[in-house]
């Protein structure tokens, strides 16, 4: 079995359970979790001696590039995504907001949009619902 990364010797805490084990890595996902996995099978080695291999955290309520008060937020996906990471959390979900006269679908467009090429972890989005307009009744609906 190849790995891209091996985290060798660290400490494995789940939210049932710690321990002592080596993590094999490929194409971004944990395929391996054994008490020693050959280190000569990865192209990169972390060593993980002495410390605490946590799963990462989401954030579910972030606000980044967002317009308020004239102003805008301070971080970017970019800014904001990256301060994530470094303190644990591997996906955060945002607020979309839905402006007056746009659609759902063009809400969410223009979050895609700030977070393309900038967002270095996972992320989501809720939607703000500003104008949810009004739906035409379906003539089959109608008495």
């Amino acid at each position: 079995m190849r790995f891209d990364t091996l985290i060798r010797n660290g400490t494995i805490v789940t939210a049932t359970d710690t321990y002592s084990a080596d993590i094999g890595i490929a194409n971004e996902k944990i395929i391996a979790i054994a008490a020693r996995l050959p280190f000569d099978s990865a192209d990169n080695l972390i060593d993980a001696n002495h410390l605490l291999v946590l799963p990462g955290g989401i954030d579910v309520h972030t606000h980044l590039d967002m317009p308020f008060g004239g102003t805008t937020s301070a971080d970017d996906f970019e800014t904001g995504t990256t301060a994530a990471a470094f303190g644990g959390t591997t996906t955060l979900i945002d607020f979309a907001i839905q402006y007056k006269g746009q659609t759902l679908r063009q809400a969410f467009d223009t979050w895609m949009r700030k977070a393309d090429g900038k967002a270095v972890t996972d992320y989501a989005f809720h939607c703000i619902i500003t104008d949810l307009g009004s739906s035409p009744v379906p003539r089959s609906s109608r008495k």
